[in-house]
């Protein structure tokens, strides 16, 4: 099965033409390389009495469609909490970096939130819409379904996506890695501004998650505000079909093209 990326072996993975993101088809889509490390923080020293709670990317430059690097590590060990880094590299420069918490499981059902107001199931929503001529890798291997607004529906947006590829070609995906491929389309969706005349670019990727996602389908209900100096943040709040599972944050660098 075709995937985001093939393992070349060892700490090497070849970025595939699906990854390219929607203004170059030599620069990827933050959704698959996010997913591809946070494979590589899952398969670090796994726990199974472990969940993660928090993961955070920085944005260091483009991610070429290209071969790249992968490492990760634990940077501060614990028995209930544990702080985990991975970072991506092209040509011996570091163009993501991604540190995530772990903590340990507990029961705390009776304690559970409890949330209202379900979203219709994908299967009830339109396909969304894009121009024809505006297409990529990326947004052609992902299944989105619009519940409210979309891409080129300047405002708030509320969005189902469906990784159709794994992240690495014949390897089955986690529900956490398809969750991570969908999450940076947040300030895309959410947009207030037509994207073909402005930048809206993040540097950050910030997901907080009160429980483990399930399944292939990842609803984003996002919402873009932007400032008067060139400064912008796009939050979302993340489902799976069983309810809200975590929120989203990114700060945008905002300039007419």
């Amino acid at each position: 099965m075709a995937g985001f990326y093939r393992h070349l072996g060892e700490n090497r993975y070849l970025a595939t033409p699906h990854t390219a993101g929607p203004w170059s088809t030599e620069s990827q889509h933050l959704g698959p390389p996010s997913a591809l490390l946070v494979r590589e923080m899952e398969n670090l020293a796994p726990r199974a009495d472990m969940a993660f709670a928090r993961v955070v990317f920085d944005v260091l430059g483009p991610v070429p469609v290209a071969e790249l690097a992968v490492s990760a590590s634990v940077v501060r060990p614990g028995r209930s909490v544990e702080l985990l880094g991975a970072e991506l590299r092209h040509g011996g420069r570091a163009v993501l970096r991604a540190q995530a918490w772990r903590i340990s499981r507990g029961d705390t059902a009776p304690l559970a939130t409890e949330f209202s107001g379900m979203l219709p199931e994908p299967r009830m929503c339109p396909s969304m819409e894009m121009p024809s001529d505006w297409r990529c890798g990326y947004l052609d291997a992902v299944d989105w379904r619009s519940v409210d607004g979309g891409i080129f529906t300047p405002g708030d947006a509320v969005v189902w996506g469906k990784p159709l590829l794994p992240t690495v070609q014949d390897e089955e995906s986690t529900a956490l890695q398809r969750m991570f491929a969908i999450t940076d389309s947040a300030s895309g969706v959410s947009s207030r501004l037509d994207i073909r005349k402005w930048f809206a670019i993040n540097t950050d990727l910030t997901v907080h998650l009160h429980r483990e996602p399930e399944g292939s389908w990842f609803a984003l209900d996002a919402e873009t505000a932007i400032g008067s100096g060139g400064v912008g943040v796009a939050t979302s709040v993340v489902h799976d079909l069983l309810g809200p599972v975590g929120r989203t944050a990114q700060s945008l660098f905002v300039r007419e093209r």
